[in-house]
């Protein structure tokens, strides 16, 4: 049985994953530390990514071509861009688009070249299990997180959305870069700065792909406000919470 891929774009997400992986042995590849070990029998491969497109492409191809995993999930935060996408709620991506991909006038924006498409799907059924456990998990929020945590960061009754996530090499962080990514992809629930490049990598092998995302902020002058605080308290609670139930039922 070939392993899964775990993948998280900081440490605090990692050490949460590896948590719950008794048995991990370190190996390291491309400059990058994998854990191998088990999560309720099954083989799991958990990784740090590092943050940008470029770096989280490097780490999907190892786990593909050194480690054979036969899907990958990524976890990770993000900020919130679609009407209703409210900071604490979880975004499962059905598709990805990289926002900062311009080929223009050679290609149409947002097209990467030479595949003749924007946009790179998640795997259908992995995406719909990944979204069942996060519903499972914000039925009783404070089961994964605490009402400490709940009340600290004004989280109330938090959502999972699924649809479009935007990725790109800049941390959004203005009113007017948000403003500005909802008017070119107006179907965007979030963006973040990985997801798209690993799913594209995903499609280039054929091997399943799904992400999810915990909304960090609204993507503007706020989202930089005690990030790391929301990472430790919120995101990496919620990611691990959600990885439990999903391997707890596959």
């Amino acid at each position: 049985m070939k392993p899964i891929g775990i993948v998280g774009a900081l440490r605090q997400e990692l050490a949460a994953v590896l948590d719950r992986m008794p048995d991990e042995r370190r190996q390291c590849a491309g400059g990058r530390e994998f854990w191998a070990g088990h999560w309720h029998g099954h083989e799991v491969v958990a990784v740090l990514s590092r943050v940008g497109k470029v770096a989280a492409a490097t780490t999907a191809t190892a786990l593909i071509e050194r480690f054979n995993v036969n899907r990958i999930i990524f976890t990770g935060a993000a900020g919130g861009l679609g009407a209703g996408v409210r900071v604490g709620d979880v975004v499962v991506a059905r598709r990805f688009v990289q926002h900062d991909m311009d080929a223009s006038p050679l290609f149409p924006r947002h097209e990467v070249p030479l595949y003749g498409r924007a946009c790179f799907d998640t795997d259908p059924a992995l995406s719909a299990a990944l979204a069942e456990a996060a519903r499972a998990v914000l039925a009783c929020p404070d089961e994964a997180l605490g009402a400490h945590a709940l009340a600290g960061f004004d989280l109330r009754a938090p959502r999972v959305h699924t649809g479009l996530v935007a990725s790109g090499d800049r941390f959004i962080a203005t009113a007017v870069e948000s403003a500005a990514l909802r008017q070119a992809l107006p179907n965007a629930l979030a963006v973040e700065m990985e997801g798209a490049a690993v799913a594209q990598v995903c499609h280039d092998y054929g091997v399943p792909f799904a992400a999810l995302r915990t909304i960090s902020d609204r993507a503007d002058a706020d989202a930089h406000t005690d990030f790391m605080h929301f990472i430790d308290q919120v995101a990496s609670r919620y990611s691990v919470a959600v990885l439990e139930n999903y391997f707890k039922n596959l």
